[in-house]
């Protein structure tokens, strides 16, 4: 706040461009910035040191200094209540979380693309009322999927957006999937509705990491539980194992728990939707786990690797976890894979991380799902309603080409 920038008590602030190099070159940041704070910037992949945790941690908690200002400002000029939030800095859980905790606003909502992509939304809008000439309407009712839509009411009765969920990508239908798995010849089972929810369950409590494709695919950048990869939070090894053999990114990575709308405040302090995976909250006091260390405190890698919680996979170093609340009316498939893991082990928790590995985007089509299946450790794939196990699945190739060396660093 000294050297970088002019911040004001209202949050606006001006950048000290001397210190960055993005509006006329090639990085966002300078020689100038690198000699302030003591050497280049880390390359990627190489071993982290305490530099790089602290900066990051300074440049959060600056960045949630001038966030928590804007959304004062804007609650004196205006008196209102309830807070939108856009942008790209919209998507900062952490800022997020401390807004809805500290800020003056009774309820925020967060438009689930917060970036680039959602102006997508906004254009589509403006086009069907300026264009269009259509009634320009606030919360009105949504279809939600399944047999499960909620009829005609009011947003602040409901207390729902129209973005259904933000499941409003391609979907693809039984038979589509049948036709794929046979054209490939990949073997799977036809499962109904529940046995093949219950035996997910059953795999997901006994260690497995599944591969969930269900229905439409999320837009924006969070996988909301119908392109997703999933695991169980009690297992304090799944997040290494997550980060190392599927994603193939730094074991340090935190993954986020996908949690029963109508039990998140039994593990989370917080009691207000979450369906977009933008707020952080804290795990509740009493699940956390005292850390002992003889005294010697653990800083780095040491620290975080230590289990916080009893769901340690999704709990991060300071006991917070990025949560997304799942409701029956916005993904009943996903709602009731989590009661049932909550029927047999107690927890109505899972690890939630992105159908993907780094430097892809989120799977969209039944050929990306198995690709990604077989290029990574996943041990069963859902494709919605087939259930493929990857012991039984032939050789995968892929003309000769080591996709390892061709993916790049994120």
């Amino acid at each position: 706040l000294n050297e970088l920038m002019d911040l004001r008590e209202d949050g606006s602030f001006r950048l000290n461009q001397e210190y960055f190099d993005y509006l006329g070159g090639l990085t966002m940041t300078s020689e100038r910035f690198n000699k302030l704070f003591g050497g280049p910037p880390r390359k990627p992949e190489s071993k982290l040191t305490q530099r790089e945790m602290d900066l990051a941690r300074s440049v959060q908690d600056a960045c949630e200094t001038i966030m928590l200002r804007m959304v004062n400002t804007a609650h004196r000029q205006t008196g209102l209540s309830n807070l939108c939030l856009a942008g790209g800095v919209a998507l900062n859980c952490v800022g997020n979380g401390r807004i809805l905790r500290e800020g003056p606003f009774k309820r925020i909502w967060i438009q689930p693309a917060a970036g680039d992509a959602g102006g997508a939304v906004g254009v589509a809008y403006l086009a069907w009322h300026r264009y269009l000439g259509q009634e320009r309407r606030r919360g009105p009712a949504r279809t939600v999927r399944g047999d499960r839509a909620v009829p005609g009411a009011d947003f602040t009765e409901q207390r729902r957006d129209a973005m259904s969920g933000a499941y409003l990508g391609p979907s693809f239908g039984p038979g589509e999937i049948e036709k794929f798995l046979v054209t490939h010849g990949a073997p799977a089972q036809r499962l109904d509705r529940d046995v093949l929810i219950n035996r997910v369950a059953e795999l997901l409590a006994d260690g497995n990491v599944i591969g969930w494709f269900v229905d439409r695919m999320e837009f924006g950048p969070r996988a909301l539980g119908a392109r997703s990869i999933l695991g169980d939070p009690r297992n304090p090894e799944m997040q290494k194992t997550m980060n190392l053999k599927i994603k193939f990114r730094e074991s340090f990575r935190p993954f986020a728990p996908s949690v029963l709308r109508e039990s998140v405040g039994d593990y989370f302090e917080i009691d207000t939707e979450s369906p977009y995976m933008l707020l952080v909250a804290n795990v509740r006091e009493e699940r956390r786990i005292p850390t002992e260390n003889g005294g010697v405190e653990l800083w780095g890698i040491e620290r975080l690797n230590q289990p916080r919680s009893d769901i340690p996979a999704v709990t991060h170093v300071d006991y917070s976890a990025r949560i997304q609340t799942v409701s029956a009316e916005d993904n009943p498939e996903y709602h009731d894979l989590l009661a049932a893991f909550k029927r047999r082990t107690g927890c109505g928790v899972l690890v939630n991380t992105s159908f993907n590995v780094r430097g892809e985007p989120i799977v969209c089509t039944p050929l990306d799902a198995y690709r990604c299946f077989m290029r990574t450790n996943i041990d069963y794939l859902v494709l919605w309603p087939y259930l493929l196990a990857k012991t039984e699945q032939p050789e995968w190739r892929e003309e000769g080409v080591d996709w390892r060396e061709i993916i790049p660093l994120d």
